[in-house]
């Protein structure tokens, strides 16, 4: 019997973009404050990215991020030469999308981020059900306030 090939399907993961005002401030965050990786930085302007993501004469400051402990990278960009409009990213409303990254000790990280002043949305807090129940979690804004998750899998007896 012959292989079956299958066409049109999701097979992975590859990065998460995100739209930033302002790309050094942005990996003072998460590279500087959360620990995360500068894999690479690059301008890029070709005429192909302007077809791609809807604006002709773009210029894009890019970086890509390595996640410790992660295959999936993420993704930072300022889009430059174009009309930028800062959007309410607030968790409820339709089109937004945060970000969950994995951590050690999330009390004493908390207490750090916010020793560095980082806007948090809540405290760490157990779950008592579903998935994460007896883990700690957290939501807080990057500088853009795009909603930053981070998630203690070790579980906890508090």
């Amino acid at each position: 019997m012959g292989a079956t090939l299958t066409l049109g399907v999701v097979t992975g993961s590859v990065h998460t973009g995100l739209q930033v005002a302002d790309l050094d401030r942005s990996l003072d965050f998460y590279v500087g404050l959360l620990g995360l990786e500068l894999r690479s930085r690059h301008v890029a302007d070709a005429p192909y990215l302007g077809e791609l993501v809807g604006y002709p004469g773009v210029e894009l400051d890019v970086a890509f991020l390595d996640i410790p402990g992660s295959e999936h990278w993420l993704e930072l960009l300022e889009y430059r030469k174009v009309e930028r409009q800062a959007v309410d990213p607030a968790n409820a409303n339709p089109g937004t999308a945060h970000i969950c990254f994995t951590v050690t000790d999330l009390v004493a990280l908390h207490d750090r981020l916010e020793r560095a002043g980082v806007e948090f949305i809540s405290r760490p807090v157990m779950p008592t059900a579903g998935i994460n129940q007896g883990r700690l979690a957290l939501y807080m804004k990057d500088p853009d306030g795009i909603r930053v998750e981070l998630l203690q899998l070790e579980r906890v007896d508090l």
